[in-house]
């Protein structure tokens, strides 16, 4: 949920989290309990995010109301997408084997115990 500002005329400014769909209501002062206005007195710091945030949260926020069906994924993720497996299988992982029969890994972390 976002967080909203809003200006008491009374005690001043205030900050409220309130679901986007009650953006526009006026909210009541958590000192007096009167109805007070929103107000934009600072900058939003959504603009102020890298690029690649913004449009993490923007996929995200579509996604909650509305997900994407199996057509518009195939749509934006084609063949070839680096995201999505392009059917080729992963090569296998170098293994090396115990007299005890315990599984390492050269390749690991050294600090992981194999199961």
């Amino acid at each position: 949920m976002p967080v909203y500002e809003y200006l008491c005329d009374d005690c001043g400014p205030f900050k409220d989290l309130r679901p986007m769909a009650e953006c526009d209501d006026p909210q009541t002062c958590p000192q007096c309990e009167v109805l007070a206005p929103r107000v934009i007195l600072t900058a939003p710091s959504f603009f102020c995010m890298p690029a690649e945030k913004r449009k993490a949260h923007a996929v995200n926020e579509r996604s909650t109301h509305a997900p994407q069906t199996l057509a518009q994924y195939k749509a934006s993720h084609g063949p070839g997408c680096g995201c999505c497996s392009t059917g080729k299988k992963k090569p296998a992982r170098p293994m090396t084997k115990t007299k005890s029969g315990a599984k390492g890994f050269p390749t690991a972390r050294p600090w992981m115990i194999s199961h």
